[in-house]
């Protein structure tokens, strides 16, 4: 080799050493963020930030559609409690994102969704894929900004998972122009936020004044309820939720990621009684969950009864429905400040709410007996119900169960009961359908020790289907269950109760397709079940088979949920 080209090349060795590009700012502020992973599809404009994971030893995921990017970074940070991160292209990338960014925002889950964008020097050129994505994104999003210069690369980065994070949490967007991610800028003229030393605990402890008004609240109550909503696995509360539901004897309903907060079984766990519940109560304590239309807007509240709401978004407390008391902040914190306030009492009222209790527990018993039937029916095509109750009968305490559909998922939240927090996702109250395989992509990545369970309805699952085979390919194993009724049946029914039966069925009915057969031609596992007695044995060869698989279970088109019959959704 010679001289001059011996110290062309320490040249370049030393440049590259005392700066850096725009896409490893992006990977170091990741890491310090503490992401591990990030969900992708591949585009010219991102490719550096691919480059700087590597180096930064954060793992690729790519995915076949960027709306199932933008889902698994939703269900990582549902699974993890630490924010996920999605990387898209710019133009169709992003825009195929948006979706994925909306769910989250509606379910108050924290990511980051980062896009290309044409370079700053062709801004308002028409340079490939150019779109105003900030502009879209804005309204849908706790913060959107476009990156304007290398330097900044980290420091925008940090905060957009400030603003992710800040009261009730949310999805944040960055687009970084091609000419930014790839610039190289020196080390020391970036700003690269320390980890753990760019943001504050957001545990806010409510007021004091409020947390000594719901405790007093609580211990002259002869009925009260309690709902456990998705701000307390959000929070991480189980525990103090627990806590105060034993110690003052409280009935408890959960929902969203709320579900599991108390294990089936459980003396305070209630689940098929709650409209008789807030109808009967004297004292109803909402926590984490908005009064929309999963609550009837608030109306579903006995107007007598005193209402108290706890949420960590000021603009949520109070909203569609007036309230006794509002306390804004976390839910862990002001559950456990309650329970240690009603200590000061000589008498919590435990022991007089056993009667209340015992009465609940009788409507819960008479409204499983009402249903016993259909839970064990024998019919084929096979009953939703008999497929929902073989599905709660297969999960163990160790499974994940995501559902992902109209009509089927609405079955299912009647009658399956994660054991355990943390364990139950949906899409939330965005009804998104397609979050199925990206949830399980994200949860089987973050917790590998756990079993993924999926029910879909056959509508949901082919909207993201096709990246059954980033599960294959990564290696994620979960047992997939299918309820098809080859239609869109929640839409079907409201069409046929609307426009009668001849007109019932247009532009909601589906090719019946044998899903089994496509699980196999990915590399998984697939059977097809048209027997009720068979669901059962199915869904342990899919656990045994250790691939990712769809069970493909045919189920009745003509029976429908009570949810989906009352249109409760629309009301």
């Amino acid at each position: 080799m010679s001289s001059q080209m011996a110290d062309q090349r320490n040249e370049e060795h030393t440049s590259e050493a005392t700066t850096i590009s725009g896409g490893h700012l992006v990977a170091r502020a990741l890491k310090a963020e503490g992401i591990d992973v990030i969900f992708t599809l591949c585009g010219g404009h991102i490719i550096d930030i691919y480059d700087g994971c590597v180096d930064e030893g954060i793992d690729v995921i790519d995915v076949r559609h960027e709306q199932v990017a933008a889902h698994a970074a939703d269900g990582y940070a549902r699974i993890t409690g630490r924010p996920g991160c999605a990387v898209v292209t710019a133009g169709p990338g992003t825009t195929d994102a948006v979706t994925g960014i909306a769910n989250a925002y509606r379910a108050e889950s924290p990511m980051l969704v980062i896009g290309g964008q044409g370079a700053l020097s062709q801004h308002k050129m028409g340079s490939l894929q150019d779109l105003p994505h900030v502009d879209m994104i804005a309204p849908i999003s706790k913060f959107a900004a476009t990156v304007p210069h290398t330097e900044r690369v980290a420091d925008m980065v940090s905060m957009a998972f400030r603003e992710a994070l800040n009261g009730a949490p949310g999805p944040s967007f960055l687009e970084i122009p091609r000419d930014i991610l790839d610039a190289r800028v020196p080390v020391e003229r970036a700003r690269i936020p320390v980890a753990g030393r760019y943001r504050a605990s957001t545990r806010q402890a409510g007021d004091p004044a409020a947390i000594e008004r719901l405790a007093e609240l609580l211990v002259r109550s002869e009925k009260p309820s309690i709902l456990l909503g998705n701000q307390v696995w959000t929070t991480r509360a189980t525990q103090s939720a627990i806590d105060l539901v034993r110690a003052l004897n409280v009935p408890a309903y959960m929902n969203g990621a709320g579900r599991g907060t108390l294990p089936p079984g459980d003396p305070h766990h209630f689940q098929l009684s709650r409209r008789y519940a807030f109808t009967n109560s004297d004292l109803i304590v909402i926590v984490g969950t908005p009064f929309d239309f999963r609550m009837g807007y608030g109306r579903r509240l006995s107007p007598d009864a005193t209402v108290v709401q706890i949420d960590l978004s000021y603009a949520t407390v109070g909203k569609n429905r007036d309230i006794d008391l509002g306390i804004v902040g976390d839910a862990d914190v002001i559950l456990s400040s309650v329970l240690q306030a009603t200590s000061a009492f000589s008498d919590n009222g435990a022991q007089g709410r056993k009667a209340w209790l015992e009465e609940l527990r009788a409507q819960e018993r008479a409204a499983l007996d009402k249903r016993a039937a259909l839970l064990h029916s024998d019919a084929t095509p096979i009953h939703p119900y008999r497929l929902v109750h073989e599905i709660n009968e297969f999960l163990t305490e160790d499974s994940i169960y995501i559902g992902d559909g109209g009509d089927i998922v609405t079955f299912s939240g009647q009658v399956v009961q994660p054991k355990s927090p943390g364990h139950w996702m949906d899409p939330g109250p965005l009804g998104t359908l397609g979050v199925g395989v990206p949830f399980v992509m994200a949860a089987k990545y973050a917790r590998p020790d756990k079993e993924v369970v999926a029910l879909f309805g056959d509508g949901a699952f082919s909207l993201t289907g096709w990246d059954f085979e980033t599960l294959v390919r990564f290696n994620l194993p979960f047992v997939g269950v299918i309820g098809n009724n080859s239609s869109m049946n929640q839409i079907r029914y409201g069409q046929i109760a609307k426009y009668g039966e001849a007109r019932g069925n247009v532009g909601n009915t589906l090719g019946d397709v044998r899903y089994s057969e496509f699980a196999r031609m990915l590399g998984g596992y697939g059977e097809e079940v048209r027997d009720p007695a068979e669901i059962g044995p199915a869904l342990r060869r899919a656990r045994e088979s250790g691939k990712p698989s769809l069970i493909n279970v045919w189920i009745d088109p003509d029976v429908y949920a009570p949810g989906t019959r009352n249109q409760t959704m629309y009301k």
